[in-house]
């Protein structure tokens, strides 16, 4: 009679998810505040902007840095993106 041994074949599956997940999650990171920023200032400097949208990206570009200032870089980028994504529309 054959038997079906799980275990071995179970012990590989967690073994590749514990090595799997610490570099998915280092591949999704946030990139530092610091340089979306920078980026996000270029951008900014050649961008021809409403009145109103350029407000919005004030409004945005102040939230980043509080965001960035906090150590949370990832909200930080989201509203840089948000910021980037105005100037380009």
């Amino acid at each position: 009679m054959k038997t079906f041994k799980a275990a071995p074949l179970l012990n590989l599956f967690v073994l590749a998810a514990l090595v799997t997940l610490p570099v998915a999650a280092h591949a999704a990171a946030a990139r530092p505040c610091e340089d979306v920023l920078k980026e996000m200032r270029a951008a900014k400097s050649t961008a021809k902007l409403s009145g109103d949208d350029k407000t919005k990206v004030d409004a945005l570009e102040a939230k980043a840095i509080e965001r960035c200032n906090a150590d949370d870089d990832k909200r930080a980028d989201g509203f840089l993106e948000d910021a980037m994504k105005l100037m380009t529309k």
